[in-house]
């Protein structure tokens, strides 16, 4: 178009330039038409660059995208994203929990506004408990990982036993990661029998038929007759403590949304049901028997701590009465 343009300011020029010399057309007229045939020149200059601009951002564009399909195309990546984040605010308006448990301790109330990242409530998983006995250091000569315990819950009395297996030794006393270690370099000194913490797991099955609250005080008694354990771990734990599913099926969700979406635009069926996660609140945690915090899960959980102390004997089982 800007060509047909200049090319028909051209031919009025070339007809006037004849009539200028007889005096048919004025000066002013002439150098008018000329400065027209000027301007529409420039405009099909820059008409050509861009023309070869835009051509060689296509090739550049068609080297970059050569071989990818329709959904794998940048574009449509970037689309794909911006509608899977928006997707995901929605699902995450309402707050789902990530594991079965009990809610313990509430920090919110209803109509209450809160802030990205602030802590609402404390989910506490009751099916998957452990203890920790605090035993004397004096005692630790003896215990071995995978040793049998057998312990008492002061809930139940003596009429309910649970029955455990040592899985590890803790790497330092209480009192040396307490929040004020005891400072004993000024020369006034009095031993104090130190305690270490002894994590012991219980059977799942027991735990289920008489469950158990974070803090409770318990007695341990620890079999030592079996030497052939390990007084510290060396192998790394191969699954987590606890994993959850909830948030995978909010992703899969959002891809399947996203999937929908594609498939529509490009006519095909889609059969892509876009399903919501809501996991319900049911009973899973972590308890503790020490006074050092103990966690069951990546969630925050009470802990608590027990006081082990009794004698200890090669042939008889360890006996850690709990003191809360």
């Amino acid at each position: 178009r800007a060509q047909a343009e200049a090319a028909r300011l051209q031919d009025d020029v070339n007809r006037r330039a004849p009539l200028m010399a007889s005096g048919a057309v004025g000066k002013e007229e002439f150098q008018h038409a000329t400065a027209q045939v000027t301007a529409a020149k420039s405009t099909v200059a820059a008409a050509q660059s861009a023309v070869v601009a835009a051509q060689e951002q296509l090739a550049a564009s068609q080297t970059q995208t050569e071989g990818t399909s329709i959904e794998q195309h940048p574009n449509v990546q970037r689309a794909s994203a911006r509608v899977r984040e928006a997707y995901l605010a929605v699902q995450r308006a309402q707050l789902v929990a990530p594991l079965d448990g009990h809610v313990a301790k509430r920090g919110v109330q209803v109509g209450q506004r809160v802030q990205a990242g602030a802590p609402l409530m404390m989910l506490v998983a009751l099916n998957d408990l452990w203890v920790d006995a605090n035993f004397k250091e004096s005692q630790l000569q003896s215990l071995r990982i995978g040793q049998p315990a057998e312990l008492e819950a002061d809930v139940y009395g003596t009429k309910v036993k649970y029955h455990g297996t040592v899985t590890g030794l803790g790497a330092g006393t209480g009192a040396a990661f307490a929040l004020l270690p005891a400072q004993n370099a000024t020369g006034n000194w009095i031993k104090v029998v130190q305690r270490v913490p002894v994590r012991i797991a219980l059977d799942a099955k027991q735990v289920a038929e008489h469950p158990l609250r974070v803090g409770l005080s318990m007695e341990v008694k620890v079999d030592t007759a079996d030497q052939s354990g390990k007084t510290l771990a060396d192998t790394q734990r191969s699954t987590p403590v606890a994993a959850t599913a909830v948030f995978d099926e909010q992703f899969k969700a959002a891809d399947d949304e996203v999937a929908q979406i594609i498939a529509a635009n490009l006519g095909r069926s889609s059969k892509a049901a876009v399903a919501a996660a809501s996991p319900k609140v049911g009973a899973a945690g972590a308890a503790g028997t020490s006074k050092a915090p103990a966690l069951a899960t990546t969630l925050p959980a009470p802990r608590v701590e027990k006081h082990a102390s009794a004698p200890a004997a090669s042939s008889q089982p360890l006996q850690s009465p709990a003191v809360q």
